[in-house]
């Protein structure tokens, strides 16, 4: 999961994150997508930032406008969710979106804390004692406060769906 129950400090976050810098994108079976599609995406999603995820229509293909990426959230499940969610709202079949591939951290590896590169970023050099970082699972928003509240408010003030803010981190 992107987040634990209750709050880490920073310390244990910087061990558990990822450098927020370099991407991997893993195509998604299910897709079924050509060779050729596969290594466009392959060349796409490296361009983004992790986590994300490029959802697709079956019925028009990778090339159309229904084709969406979502990145820049705290896992790929978020990611998923908001890149089909955009998809299924542009697309012209009658199939629902798919899921093409997933963007993550080169090297990831299944953890019990993780942060979307921004986050990522701003927890190594933004992060000072005695603040505290709030995000939003379903929309990748986050914010740096001073207490609970501070945190909590400024992560819902940068996306008007972030109503999910929570303190994942305190030191």
């Amino acid at each position: 999961g992107a987040a634990v129950a209750d709050p880490i400090t920073a310390k244990q976050a910087k061990k558990a994150l990822f450098a927020p810098v370099k991407v991997a994108v893993v195509a998604v079976p299910v897709a079924n997508l050509p060779e050729d599609q596969a290594k466009t995406l392959q060349l796409a999603g490296p361009t983004q930032v992790y986590y994300g995820a490029i959802a697709m229509s079956p019925d028009d293909g990778l090339m159309t406008d229904a084709t969406v990426i979502a990145a820049n959230y705290h896992n790929t499940e978020a990611a998923s969710v908001a890149a089909v969610a955009d998809c299924n709202a542009k697309k012209k079949g009658k199939a629902d979106c798919v899921v093409a591939a997933i963007i993550r951290p080169k090297g990831w590896k299944d953890r019990d804390f993780q942060l979307s590169s921004d986050a990522t970023a701003a927890v190594k050099t933004e992060l000072k004692k005695s603040m505290l970082m709030a995000i939003s699972q379903s929309t990748g928003a986050w914010a740096i406060g001073a207490d609970d509240a501070a945190a909590v408010e400024a992560c819902a003030a940068k996306n008007e769906k972030a109503s999910d803010c929570a303190v994942v981190i305190a030191n």
